[in-house]
């Protein structure tokens, strides 16, 4: 028997997929208790598997195996229904605030079972505004993905420079979708470097060319 779960917004995965991405997410709403409510609402139909508290407080929303409604348009190394073959994590903050220190060590306990249940590398745990550039920005610049790259639950790039038009092409090795560049742009300093700012620049390239050197998408074996 299926078990009861909070939130009703769910299906089965499409094709028989198995998730191989984990999306992470913010709530932008005023409270974990307004965000809860809103993603178990059948009215709303969005959802994601896991929700975490400002307090560290983790709940689970929808079973791992079914497929929540939590990505939305986007696509990432090559998957273009990111929701059959993904596990969303929504944190509760508003956008605006830093992400505290309980949360994050709760995501980071969280995010090492999921690896090890789904045998999920580091470079398949991306952000909301990765996969969805043009449309997304969370978790945005406050959220800490070095520190999760430190502890093998992401990954980080190596100092590095390289010719600007080598960027996009990088991106594209990397993961991200088709996208106009400035969108682009913001979403990878988004993630890697939040300080900066300007046109396109041989810091941005060398990065991303790391990125791509060491995780490179085989997209034709890529689940779509």
């Amino acid at each position: 028997m299926t078990p009861p779960w909070p939130s009703p917004n769910y299906g089965d995965r499409r094709g028989g997929v198995l998730p191989s991405l984990i999306v992470i997410h913010y709530t932008a709403m005023a409270s974990c208790a307004e965000a809860r409510a809103r993603l178990c609402d059948p009215a709303f139909e969005v959802s994601a598997h896991w929700l975490i508290s400002e307090a560290g407080e983790v709940e689970a929303l929808v079973p791992e195996v079914a497929r929540a409604w939590h990505a939305g348009a986007g696509a990432w190394a090559g998957v273009t229904d990111v929701n059959s073959a993904s596990i969303g994590i929504e944190l509760a903050n508003t956008g605006r605030q830093p992400f505290a220190e309980p949360q994050i060590a709760a995501l980071e306990d969280l995010l090492s079972g999921i690896m090890q249940r789904w045998a999920i590398p580091a470079h398949r745990v991306i952000a909301h505004s990765d996969m969805a550039p043009a449309r997304k920005g969370d978790p945005g610049a406050r959220f800490d993905w070095r520190r999760l790259a430190l502890q093998g639950l992401a990954v980080w790039p190596a100092a590095a420079e390289a010719d600007a038009a080598a960027f996009l092409p990088a991106l594209r090795r990397f993961g991200y979708p088709e996208a106009p560049e400035a969108d682009l742009l913001a979403a990878f300093r988004l993630r890697f470097r939040p300080w900066a700012f300007g046109p396109l620049d041989r810091v941005d390239a060398g990065l991303a060319c790391d990125l791509a050197q060491r995780f490179a998408v085989d997209v034709a074996s890529a689940q779509a």
